[in-house]
């Protein structure tokens, strides 16, 4: 898993299109407000906040079963994303 704050708009996107649910449910996984994740899916590159607020984030989409692939980290592609745990 990347290190708090290095996860980027796209990804938070994508994480959750792979989980199947929207933004106020992301919200209820994270403990934060449906504001506080509009805001950051509409941050340009890597999302910039509250670092707690993205330590909540992170870990809830690591609860739920995503792998954030940080740049530079093993990937047949290279570059950033998301998978599904296995």
């Amino acid at each position: 898993m990347q290190r708090c704050g290095m996860i980027t708009a796209p990804q938070m996107k994508a994480a959750r299109a792979l989980l199947g649910i929207d933004q106020r449910q992301l919200a209820e996984l994270a403990g934060l407000s449906l504001p506080t994740i509009q805001r950051m899916e509409s941050s340009k590159g890597v999302i910039r906040g509250n670092v707690d607020s993205l330590m909540k984030l992170v870990e809830a989409l690591a609860l739920a079963g995503i792998a954030l692939i940080g740049e530079g980290a093993t990937s047949s592609e290279g570059g950033r994303g998301v998978r599904l745990k296995g």
